[in-house]
């Protein structure tokens, strides 16, 4: 009899375990294009409307020191893979901008995202995920697409409206509208069984346009003190918004919150100017936007949102990067197996539980040896130190975010030792990735350097206006 009741006690203990043992959590990436730190309502902007959005992080986590690449494609190259975009030589935008006479000619950009790369998509696909992709991609052409690298269900499309082409629709579309409905549709074809899905939205990026409703709400809005307030970017900012509310709905109606990580962020800093001067929105009190090197061009707004698991109204303080997300995401999909390739990422599984809990590195690394809103450098993140390095003056500066979070006191004079044990850190780095690094343009023309490569004057501009 005690033996029976033995069996049937630990038998009950079996089932217990079994039932009680997580299932694998729904993934969900929401990136934005351009949008910057101080765009958002929750981020403290009170002439953009972005309840659905507000409503996430009061329901989840804010980040307030979440960083990502300075540019499009390296952001996008790293978060699929975990590694460094360095490692594989997307430093810039695909296919880059060109400027053969300034005074360092910069790396040739790689026109792809190797196919080696093991992307979280093909990770978690290898634990039974769907996968769907939808939105901008920018990682490459024909043969380097998203279903090339794990994302079975996938649409690839850019711009603001898409034509009956792309929606099968018999008018024009409004993208984020579109993708909405695509990523709502995957969700509810596969709410039994775990998936990953990411929703890339060309919004905010320019050029920017609205519908005609939203422009005209925003027209008639009175504009914020020291923000430039532009009506086409608050309508753009309002159809990111409705998107992400759709999604979240869809969640919640498919009866998933708790089992789905939403994770909402943006690919670069703000972009607060054209080319052609125009005024796009201000990254402040951050300094500058996006293709630089200042916080301004790197960091980033990002929330993430997972009822019982995520703290609700919760704020994070520990320094994130969009690398960390491929790894974050296998963690917690329960991918076992090893990936051969390196891993420059790690898990924000523990700050997802726990805003409080430390990180295992050390370093935070940028390399933008290009021309685009500044000129060819480097960066590092120590603590609450930085280091920009810029190779044409083969200078430093250095700044204390903790005390000086628009980075306007350079300490490099009154710092030199820290100022040489991180460029030394910074160097190392660059070796260690095989960074490819800018070297002296012998067509170097002071008076024709700010050409761009088929223009002339410093107006021009290429066809992405990245």
């Amino acid at each position: 009899m005690k033996q029976f009741l033995c069996a049937l006690f630990c038998s009950g203990l079996l089932v217990s375990g079994l039932r009680a043992a997580p299932e694998p959590p729904n993934l969900i990436i929401i990136l934005a294009d351009d949008l910057g730190w101080s765009d958002l309502g929750c981020y403290g902007n009170t002439y953009n409307e972005t309840p659905n959005i507000d409503r996430l992080a009061h329901d989840g986590m804010r980040f307030t020191q979440f960083y990502a690449g300075p540019v499009c494609s390296p952001t996008r190259a790293n978060l699929q893979s975990g590694e460094d975009q360095a490692r594989f030589g997307i430093t810039q935008h695909i296919p880059g901008h060109r400027r053969p006479y300034a005074k360092l000619t910069d790396p040739v950009v790689a026109s792809q995202m190797p196919l080696e790369v093991e992307t979280f998509a093909e990770r978690l696909r290898s634990v039974g995920y769907a996968t769907g992709y939808f939105g901008k991609w920018h990682l490459g052409g024909k043969g380097y697409s998203p279903q090339d690298q794990g994302w079975d269900t996938a649409i690839e499309c850019q711009g603001h409206t898409q034509p009956p082409a792309v929606t099968g629709s018999p008018e024009v579309r409004r993208t984020a509208e579109f993708l909405t409905e695509k990523a709502v549709t995957f969700i509810e074809a596969h709410k039994t069984h775990p998936f990953v899905l990411q929703v890339s939205h060309y919004a905010v990026h320019i050029p920017l346009s609205t519908t005609p409703d939203l422009l005209k709400k925003y027209q008639a809005k009175k504009p914020m003190a020291g923000y430039p307030s532009r009506p086409e970017y608050a309508g753009l900012m309002e159809e990111l918004d409705q998107s992400v509310g759709r999604i979240v709905e869809a969640v919640d109606r498919a009866g998933l919150s708790e089992k789905t990580l939403i994770l909402f962020v943006s690919d670069n800093g703000g972009i607060e100017h054209e080319q052609s001067g125009t005024v796009v929105t201000s990254n402040k009190p951050l300094r500058s936007e996006k293709g630089m090197l200042y916080e301004g061009g790197v960091r980033v707004p990002a929330i993430a949102r997972w009822p019982g698991r995520v703290p609700a109204g919760s704020e994070c303080h520990t320094p994130a990067s969009t690398v960390d997300i491929h790894p974050t995401l296998t963690e917690l999909g329960a991918v076992t197996h090893v990936a051969a390739q390196p891993q420059d990422g790690v898990s924000l599984a523990a700050v997802l539980r726990d805003p409080a809990a430390k990180l295992a590195r050390e370093n935070l690394y940028w390399h933008l040896p290009h021309y685009h809103h500044s000129t060819p450098a480097s960066a590092i993140r120590q603590g609450n130190w930085k280091l920009i390095e810029f190779y044409e003056t083969d200078s430093v500066e250095l700044y204390d975010l903790s005390a000086d979070l628009s980075e306007s006191t350079d300490l490099a004079a009154v710092q030199p030792a820290k100022a040489k044990e991180l460029r030394a850190a910074l160097a190392e780095w660059c070796l260690k990735v095989h960074a490819q690094m800018p070297v002296l343009n012998p067509n170097y023309d002071p008076a024709r350097a700010t050409e761009l490569a088929g223009k002339k004057g410093k107006k021009g501009k290429n066809k992405a206006e990245e």
